[in-house]
């Protein structure tokens, strides 16, 4: 009777123990929000719009989601400029928009929103567009968490007859912003965030096939030494999130398939920063043509992609000193 007695008191003290350790664990889990599949294809098909395309022929279309972004990020509470600038006599125009959350140093997050050509441009790059909007919601959310300012930056003119021109959106950023690069923790550009397939599809740069996965169901970083750092924090958010694989490829902007996009342009000013990427070309067959639509997009793994950034910035690396 009395052994039945202890074993009752001992189940009611560890039933007792448990539901403290239970509660203070679920008090001190961070409630953070993550990425919404749902908003991303709503912002997906916002960019991507009906009837024309985002070309740089097309200013009127440019401006339409330039416009949009500006109003869907004041929804969020996020202030937005236009960073205007002419090329040929015709205007065009960044979208700059600031999370203010009272720190001196900030981190820099951006997608190029223009198309190549006649195309929807599904995942180049209204892909990394969506996500850095996500990415902004969230953190707006969170912002008592963060430990330095966020810059969402929307980039006009990446791709050809743009490309590495100092008319790229990115360039025209990357300049007005050089004399802050020691306040500048880092830059994460998006670019093409979408496209994912467990075949082994995968292609590389030379000589680098050997060293990487043949399948193409991962999200890469892309960085130069100066930003290896920023890969390595955001790969390792990836797997403690243990949800979609990532790959860093750390290399001089030399090699060529390293410097295709706009992070080459915060290079240029010494500034670090890291591709976020499914490769592009590399995997995706669909890049600039008409059949980069919105229905080869997985938008659940975008979502992973997005929750790994946005957990890197919310434990964000060491100030520089």
């Amino acid at each position: 009777m009395r052994a039945k007695k202890n074993q009752n008191i001992g189940l009611c003290l560890g039933t007792f123990l448990f539901s403290i350790f239970l509660s203070a664990s679920t008090w001190a889990a961070p409630n953070l929000t993550t990425a919404s599949t749902n908003n991303l294809k709503v912002y997906l098909e916002q960019i991507i719009g009906t009837d024309s395309y985002r070309n740089y022929k097309n200013i009127e279309e440019l401006q339409r989601v330039s416009a949009w972004i500006k109003e869907q990020m004041r929804l969020f509470g996020i202030p937005c400029q236009y960073q205007n600038y002419s090329v040929n006599g015709l205007g065009y125009r960044n979208v700059v928009c600031t999370l203010t959350a009272g720190h001196a140093d900030k981190v820099i997050i951006g997608a190029h929103y223009d198309v190549f050509g006649e195309q929807q441009g599904a995942d180049d790059n209204a892909s990394g567009v969506a996500g850095v909007i996500e990415t902004a919601r969230i953190l707006a959310q969170q912002k008592s968490q963060l430990t330095q300012n966020i810059e969402f930056v929307f980039y006009t003119l990446q791709e050809p007859p743009f490309f590495k021109t100092e008319q790229m959106g990115s360039y025209i950023h990357a300049k007005s912003v050089q004399a802050q690069k020691d306040q500048i923790q880092g830059v994460y550009i998006l670019d093409m965030i979408g496209y994912f397939d467990e075949k082994l599809v995968q292609e590389y740069p030379a000589g680098l096939k050997w060293v990487y996965p043949s399948h193409a169901n991962y999200i890469a970083t892309v960085s130069n030494l100066q930003s290896y750092d920023l890969g390595a924090k955001y790969c390792e958010e990836m797997r403690t999130l243990n949800r979609l694989e990532c790959q860093r490829l750390v290399a001089p902007s030399f090699v060529s398939g390293m410097e295709f996009s706009d992070h080459l342009n915060y290079w240029k000013f010494d500034i670090p920063a890291v591709m976020i990427t499914d490769t592009a070309f590399f995997r995706n067959k669909n890049y600039h043509t008409e059949k980069d639509t919105l229905k080869t997009l997985n938008i659940g793994k975008m979502a992973n992609v997005i929750d790994g950034l946005v957990n890197s910035l919310l434990t964000p690396l060491p100030s520089k000193p």
